[in-house]
């Protein structure tokens, strides 16, 4: 069950578009810093989604609540990056993950953001969601404070592995902050299994968007 009385907040428009036939280059201004996001048309984890902007814009905002200086944060379904860069920002050792194909364009929007801000270097990886976990990922060594995720459910084939590798990840003291835009009735379904598997609490929603950011935590026995 969901626990919370979540804000409503709108996702501020804080970016200028660029348009150009095949690359986008995206504008955006996070912790006082301009951060140049370049977009792919070809594949779902090369365009910045909602949820990205939403949990970007709620961790800038809300620093005190949830402070990643220092913090060993992951984020699984990195994408174009943002999200990543802007925990960079705010301070965090942050592993940027996703699919191979979607490396190349992350790593450079990571590298292009951050190299010149006195930061933990960041690291990007390949996770495909439920496989090869132990041997990538092994538990005695990996151990992160933050698990982020945005976007990450929408209409695909791999929503038990995602699920799996939410809990392979979420350990005592793991705090798993997700946002997501609703759209068909199988995420509220994955949203259900979340809430049946962690202590689940609502944030923030944006209505604008049909956003939804949650903030998950292993239960206790």
């Amino acid at each position: 069950s969901l626990t919370g009385s979540p804000v409503t907040l709108k996702i501020l428009q804080n970016w200028v578009p660029r348009v150009s036939h095949y690359f986008d280059k995206e504008h955006y201004t996070y912790v006082g810093h301009q951060i140049v996001i370049q977009e792919s048309i070809e594949h779902f984890g090369a365009v910045v989604w909602p949820g990205a902007l939403a949990l970007s814009q709620y961790l800038e905002s809300n620093q005190e609540q949830f402070n990643l200086k220092d913090k060993k944060v992951l984020e699984i379904g990195a994408g174009t990056g943002l999200l990543s860069i802007v925990a960079c920002i705010l301070g965090a050792h942050v592993t940027a993950t996703d699919l191979p194909e979607v490396l190349e364009n992350l790593s450079y929007n990571i590298s292009r953001n951050t190299q010149n801000l006195n930061t933990h270097k960041p690291e990007v990886r390949k996770l495909v969601w439920g496989e090869g976990l132990d041997e990538d990922f092994p538990i005695s060594t990996y151990h992160y404070d933050f698990i982020l995720a945005t976007d990450v459910v929408y209409h695909h084939g791999a929503l038990d592995p995602l699920l799996a590798t939410m809990v392979y990840f979420c350990k005592p003291g793991t705090v798993l902050l997700w946002a997501n835009k609703f759209r068909f009735s199988t995420d509220y379904e994955f949203l259900e299994k979340v809430c049946n598997i962690f202590n689940t609490t609502i944030l923030a929603e944006f209505p604008e968007s049909n956003v939804k950011l949650l903030k998950a935590t292993v239960r206790k026995n």
